[in-house]
């Protein structure tokens, strides 16, 4: 579930950028008939797939090399102020005041979320060549890749905005830029392409989600008739369609929950499993589980416990904002309290439960 309300938040804002051609556009509906459309690629070949979001992505990049170009060719103010003075801005007097590292700390859940995915190729894993060797090298790229794409063009447009206060206080804050920076016209095209970009991701995390689930069936994690059915591959497609038809109509019906809720769900989600994963660092280390991977972590421990430390920090500051912060902690440890009786009541007393690799399956 919290899969699918991720694939909704991301889908709800096509309806925005598509609203510079068609206004008083349903956020809700545009976003269904997105899920909807993006299931339908993801149901198809992985190859096919893989075309299709590399077609995508050349635009995407296409849109982001345009506005890197005109945030830094018209800069208003040195960079070093990003750094040593940066500032938020006071909704209340309209006003750009000092940002505290308690704030930058607590939106860092929101900064996860927007750079989470790069390690989506550990979901293809019964798809790609010699696994084992070569995802970690993969993730590695696709993290400075994601890092670079994302924190350059935005950097850009801080720069260059003719006014911090009108830039922050923009509903849409890129069209806002484009419109100051390249006019009307340029601000229809980089917005489509902004479409195109969220559509992208919709299929991206659809395709995960589904082989989620349908790893799920195939290691028997729930009973009978429900493994077989999401872990059942299409005869043409080799994909996993049941369980593609699963995740969009599950994120399908989210559109029509409540945002707030929605990113109550899983916004601090992605803080707990990087922290998990901090631990399974160690954990494999201790027992051994890991002793056969081909990628080893540069100087273990220390980028896992670094690491481990600031999410603790950032988890700590998200439970002192009582509006948001502290309700989505307690939604993920809710989820994961559900996740471990389940676990201890079913599946550890069962003999055909098994966790693959991705080895064993794809060869």
């Amino acid at each position: 579930m919290c899969r699918s309300s991720i694939v909704a938040v991301i889908a709800l804002g096509v309806g925005t950028y598509l609203g510079v051609i068609i206004p008083n556009l349903s956020p809700q509906w545009v976003g269904v008939v997105t899920i909807v459309l993006a299931g339908a690629v993801a149901a198809m070949r992985i190859k096919l797939n893989a075309f299709v979001t590399g077609i995508f992505l050349c635009i995407e990049m296409l849109a982001l090399l345009i506005l890197t170009g005109l945030g830094f060719a018209h800069v208003e103010r040195p960079l070093s102020s990003l750094f040593t003075a940066p500032q938020l801005l006071d909704a209340t007097t309209n006003t750009l005041v000092p940002a505290s590292a308690a704030i930058i700390l607590a939106s860092t859940a929101v900064s996860l979320f927007a750079y989470n995915g790069y390690g989506a190729a550990a979901y293809f894993g019964e798809e790609t060549h010699d696994a084992k060797r070569n995802i970690g090298k993969v993730v590695l790229w696709a993290l400075v890749i994601t890092v670079a794409a994302e924190l350059i063009p935005l950097t850009a447009v801080l720069l260059g905005a003719p006014d911090l206060v009108g830039l922050l206080a923009a509903p849409q804050k890129i069209e806002y830029f484009l419109e100051a920076r390249g006019g009307h016209w340029l601000t229809v095209a980089i917005s489509l392409a902004i479409a195109v970009a969220i559509f992208n991701a919709v299929i991206a995390i659809i395709l995960q989600a589904a082989r989620l689930l349908f790893s799920s069936g195939r290691d028997k994690t729930w009973f009978g008739p429900i493994n077989n059915a999401v872990a059942s591959v299409h005869g043409t497609y080799a994909s996993p369609w049941i369980a593609t038809i699963v995740v969009v109509v599950l994120a399908a019906l989210a559109c029509f929950i409540d945002l707030n809720l929605l990113l109550v769900v899983s916004g601090t989600s992605l803080v707990v499993i990087y922290a998990l994963l901090c631990i399974a660092v160690f954990a494999g280390r201790r027992n051994g589980t890991t002793s056969g991977g081909h990628y080893r972590m540069p100087l273990f421990p220390v980028p896992a416990i670094l690491a481990f430390v600031a999410l603790i920090y950032v988890a700590y500051q998200n439970w002192l904002d009582a509006a948001f912060g502290r309700p989505s902690l307690i939604a993920t440890l809710a989820i994961m309290a559900v996740a471990a009786i389940y676990f201890l009541l079913f599946l550890s007393r069962r003999a055909d439960w098994t966790l693959h690799g991705p080895d064993e399956l794809a060869g």
